[in-house]
């Protein structure tokens, strides 16, 4: 007896497979503010790779006319925003009391 087609040619990703990791991101983005970790569990991805994937699409969009929204950390302890913070990731700790209680920078579109 042969094989079935589908079994010889290996398992067939599911079909949600075919949106990229960056068009999930999108997705997440235009639904509202949401934090890497928010959506490290959303897309299956690491959280560290977020800023990455993030970066890129910043630049994309900047070639469509749209834009990353980027709301910055903020120090839980004393308030402290990193509003002028260019990279995406979370901050270690903040500058004024070296508190490392800190609020992520949270992420969204901005709408055309």
């Amino acid at each position: 007896m042969g094989k079935r087609h589908d079994e010889r040619d290996g398992p067939r990703p599911p079909a949600e497979a075919h949106a990229t990791v960056r068009h999930l991101i999108m997705t997440e983005l235009e639904q509202g503010p949401v934090s890497a970790r928010d959506i490290s569990g959303m897309v299956g991805i690491p959280e560290k790779e977020v800023a990455g994937h993030l970066e890129h699409i910043r630049q994309t969009l900047h070639h469509d006319g749209r834009r990353l929204i980027v709301h910055p950390a903020e120090c839980s302890r004393c308030g402290f925003v990193f509003d002028k913070r260019e990279r995406l990731t979370r901050p270690s700790r903040c500058p004024v009391c070296k508190s490392e209680s800190l609020h992520a920078p949270l992420f969204s579109l901005a709408r055309p």
